[in-house]
């Protein structure tokens, strides 16, 4: 037999089409009797719902989009998995999609999204502008930032507060005595990356004998992180840097694991400090467990859909939703 249709169900039951359309939309319309026969029915043939054709009716999807600058980055799993068990306790599936920090990757799955016709979206913009989600949050499909902020208010946003966060690794390092911090970063263009950079900057400001180094990567991953090391290996000791921030875990592990290959050459933390931020689990598990700025990473998830929900059903809007960071300090600083 090929695809069973509601007209099988309805035949073999011996009810009309709308009698098996009301069992499985409004079943409390139906006598028992006949829901029984109904289901019974299904269950013989192996009938499935097209869910599909259903929701394109009623004009949406039990579908929420969400957006991630970079799937393999633990950071984003976690958020992701905050995500997908408040949605599920909601009835709500979720479709992921990976921008991989590429803003043409990021409007397409965007325009995906709105063809679907998702009940929401939720998103780490990889577009600085935010001039597609305003649209989009206009055309009634909500959007709420995660991890970032949107300086108009038009959009909704749950985030960490990531100038306190660089500003927190900076004066950690700074209290440690260390005058010559490097700080590792993405592409300027991510607000997180400037924002950490800023609370970096404000800290040093304050030590009138402290310096700063900056270094923009275009990748916030291990492999990045690990060549950065490496070059501050091969630098004269006069020259190299008493202490790194790294913006994100990744980056930390990857300069971490080349300080450390070289071990006999930089000593960490003696010669070089290290600490990176989000605080995924990895960063507790390496060979010198990594300091790093944690963040509340599930907890963002669950409180973007929440907000999403909300606006859905006409409550209010969240606006912006900030969490605070947390020093986790460990043997890549404190030795």
């Amino acid at each position: 037999m090929g695809v069973v249709s509601i007209r099988d169900v309805a035949t073999a039951a011996g009810v009309s089409i709308g009698t098996v359309s009301n069992v499985l939309n409004r079943p409390e319309k139906v006598a028992d009797a006949t829901v029984a026969k109904v289901r019974a029915a299904i269950d013989e043939l192996g009938f499935i719902r097209n869910e599909a054709a259903r929701q394109l009716r009623d004009g949406r999807s039990a579908a929420i989009g969400l957006v991630v600058l970079d799937v393999r980055n633990p950071y984003f799993t976690d958020v992701a998995h905050g995500v997908e068990t408040a949605a599920a306790a909601a009835g709500l599936s979720v479709t992921l999609g990976n921008s991989d920090g590429d803003p043409a990757r990021e409007r397409r799955y965007l325009e995906l999204f709105e063809q679907q016709r998702v009940q929401g979206v939720l998103i780490s913009p990889a577009d600085a502008s935010l001039d597609r989600l305003r649209r989009l949050d206009e055309r009634s499909i909500p959007v709420v930032l995660v991890d970032g902020v949107d300086p108009t208010g038009a959009l909704d946003a749950v985030t960490v507060d990531d100038v306190a966060g660089g500003r927190m690794a900076a004066e950690h390092l700074l209290g440690l005595g260390r005058r010559r911090l490097l700080v590792v970063a993405g592409p300027a263009t991510l607000s997180q990356v400037a924002d950490r950079l800023a609370g970096v900057r404000a800290a040093i400001a304050a030590v009138p004998d402290a310096s700063i180094e900056v270094v923009h990567l275009p990748q916030l991953t291990v492999t990045a992180g690990r060549e950065l090391g490496r070059s501050l290996v091969a630098r004269p000791a006069s020259a190299r840097p008493d202490a790194v921030f790294a913006v994100n875990d990744l980056l930390g592990l990857g300069v971490l694991q080349a300080l450390v290959l070289e071990r006999g050459t930089v000593r960490v933390p003696e010669d070089v400090a290290v600490i990176g931020y989000d605080d995924i689990e990895w960063a507790a598990s390496a060979v010198v467990p990594l300091s790093s700025v944690r963040q509340p990473r599930e907890q963002l998830g669950r409180t973007a859909i929440e907000a999403l929900l909300a606006r859905g059903a006409g409550g209010e809007r969240a606006g912006a939703v900030r969490f605070a960071p947390e020093l986790v300090a460990r043997r890549s600083t404190t030795g």
